[in-house]
């Protein structure tokens, strides 16, 4: 399949997820980004992502993998005006962590109206600690003012880092392996220390199943803006399995969205606590790459 051809489909799926859920759509900021990148879309790894909550209505998020073979993705989405040029540190936070670790791969969030929204550098083979991320220069101060709170929890193992130019925040993604994954106890002081809401037991059972922990900080306090925990992604996932309401319409994406691949659908379920509130993200895969099989396990058939 020639590269227009994959935007043109990946293009009508964003649209038709976005019915589904009843969010908006823009050609005009959807079709430049994925043409923008077409020559990596027919081997990355797609997704479509809603989330609830007031804030989250009528939005849809996509996202894709980006190999290394195509250079630096924030200067390329510079240069087609996908991001604007700002002297904040989150512009150079991408090119900062390229110095300092061997990177296997990026990947890029956007909105299905509004345009490219994230950066990830993703780093699963030169896993970082928190106090050498912390020495770097575009680092939020926040990083080095929670290394404590992090150290008590065993969030150290950082495999992942995202920069968000909309909100002008940043994400730590935390690594975990079966024997250091937190106990439910140990989630739940860790969301009352941060001054998170309340969580359910059932929802703290859920999140410690989770392979990794996403926590969102930003530069101008040392506060957290957001803890995010997911199992890792999974054929047949059942929405029941979360312990928490989700939308009808949510469920039906979950079920319904457009996919490009044989077997049971792949599904994520993440729960994120915001000083606000509890939320959920419902993410569907389009398109499951190589290295999104290799990292998470998500083939069943595969396995037997």
């Amino acid at each position: 399949m020639s590269g227009s051809a994959k935007v043109e489909d990946i293009s009508s799926a964003i649209e038709e997820s976005a019915r589904l859920v009843g969010a908006a759509y823009s050609r005009d900021k959807v079709w430049p980004i994925l043409t923008a990148f077409e020559e990596v879309l027919a081997e990355a790894m797609v997704a479509f992502t809603v989330q609830t909550g007031e804030r989250y209505a009528g939005r849809l998020d996509y996202g894709f993998s980006v190999p290394l073979g195509i250079g630096d993705p924030y200067a390329r989405a510079l240069s087609n005006g996908f991001v604007a040029e700002t002297d904040h540190p989150v512009s150079s936070l991408l090119s900062d962590i390229q110095g300092r670790c061997s990177i296997s791969n990026y990947m890029i969030d956007c909105e299905a109206a509004g345009g490219l929204t994230k950066l990830y550098a993703h780093f699963p083979h030169d896993v970082q600690r928190v106090s050498t991320l912390a020495d770097i220069p575009s680092m939020p101060r926040a990083v080095a003012e929670n290394a404590g709170l992090f150290a008590r929890y065993g969030l150290d193992n950082v495999v992942m880092m995202g920069a968000s130019y909309k909100s002008k925040t940043m994400s730590l993604y935390f690594q975990f392996d079966a024997e250091s994954r937190p106990e439910p106890k140990a989630i739940g002081s860790m969301l009352r220390e941060i001054g998170m809401p309340e969580p359910s037991e059932r929802m703290l059972e859920y999140a410690c199943k989770s392979l990794r922990a996403n926590i969102t900080l930003g530069w101008d306090s040392s506060r957290i803006l957001r803890v995010a925990l997911a199992p890792p992604p999974t054929r047949g996932l059942d929405p029941s399995a979360v312990p928490a309401p989700m939308p009808p319409h949510y469920a039906r994406f979950a079920a319904t969205s457009p996919r490009a691949y044989d077997g049971e659908r792949v599904n994520l379920f993440a729960v994120k606590w915001m000083h606000d509130g509890e939320f959920l993200e419902i993410c569907s895969y389009y398109q499951v790459s190589a290295m999104q099989r290799k990292l998470f396990i998500v083939d069943r058939e595969e396995r037997v």
